[in-house]
């Protein structure tokens, strides 16, 4: 029960972060957003485990699957995620990525020798299906920028494929031994900054991060407010998912985002709640129950 409590709170958690983000992003720009959002989480981080005294003894094995684990996911998978985003809009984007319950369960049955009960299965296709059909009726503003595009859903696919790789990595280094929570969430995002920094200043796409906060304060908070509940919280509550359950579990109860935005966008943007966007948040809770009852 401690990994599918973790997952949910993971959902939540990155529930509020595209909320964040997105208001960030509009008034600095994505690139200082996301460079920044890692930054801020690896201070939190650091501080989170010299307060605590986290031991940070792990194996080459260890840090090894663990830097692999970041590359995949934050570097790979977001990467062309962002991609796909500007290319087929986030609401198609958003229905590709929900096959990374079913990649990771499928990678994990044959990498991890995790088998999924025949009620385990049924719950995680329900939940996907619920989750469909949320992301489906969502409008996208403007609906008609943005058009089927095969690059934009290979990105998609490659972002789905690259986060789901990066759970397995994950998991190998937590079969390996015990690590925290925290100290996996560090070396996961330490390992995608040493890519993602030079990159973005050797481009020049990263230029006085630090005027360009002090010029705008309310993209500084905003992008303080999804680093904690996002990099920071929210991965390190995702790797204590699936250290407790089985990855394809955790990553379908993760996938439940769309679901919990639901009220969320509701307050905040306004935006109407369909009565079959409503169905399909209930079909989604409906799936989780079983994941939680098997």
């Amino acid at each position: 029960m401690l990994g599918e409590t973790a997952a949910i709170i993971t959902a939540i958690l990155w529930s509020i972060t595209p909320i964040a983000f997105t208001e960030a992003s509009i008034r600095v720009g994505p690139i200082y957003v996301n460079i920044t959002r890692m930054f801020f989480a690896l201070i939190f981080l650091m501080i989170t485990m010299i307060v605590i005294g986290i031991n940070v003894n792990l194996s080459l094995y260890q840090i090894g699957n663990l830097i692999i684990s970041g590359l995949a996911g934050l570097v790979v998978g977001d990467t062309f995620l962002l991609k796909a985003y500007r290319l087929i809009g986030a609401r198609i984007s958003m229905l590709i990525m929900s096959i990374v319950p079913p990649i990771s369960a499928t990678l994990a049955f044959f990498f991890l020798d995790e088998k999924i009960s025949f009620f385990g299965i049924v719950g995680i296709f329900i939940t996907i299906a619920g989750i469909g059909i949320v992301v489906l009726q969502r409008q996208e503003k403007p609906s008609s920028h943005y058009k089927i595009d095969y690059t934009g859903i290979f990105y998609a696919m490659i972002g789905a494929l690259g986060q789901a790789v990066g759970l397995i990595f994950a998991k190998f280094a937590f079969n390996a031994g015990e690590i925290n929570g925290f100290l996996a969430g560090f070396t996961r995002i330490f390992s995608a900054v040493i890519i993602f920094y030079p990159l973005a200043v050797l481009t020049k796409r990263y230029n006085q991060p630090i005027k360009v906060f002090r010029e705008n304060k309310k993209g500084l908070l905003f992008t303080i407010i999804g680093s904690v509940f996002g990099p920071y919280l929210g991965i390190t509550f995702s790797l204590i998912a699936i250290s407790h359950t089985k990855v394809g579990v955790a990553s379908t109860i993760m996938a439940t985002v769309p679901i919990i935005m639901l009220p969320l966008v509701r307050l905040y943007y306004k935006e109407k709640l369909t009565r079959v966007s409503i169905a399909g948040a209930i079909l989604a809770v409906g799936g989780i129950a079983i994941l939680f009852l098997n």
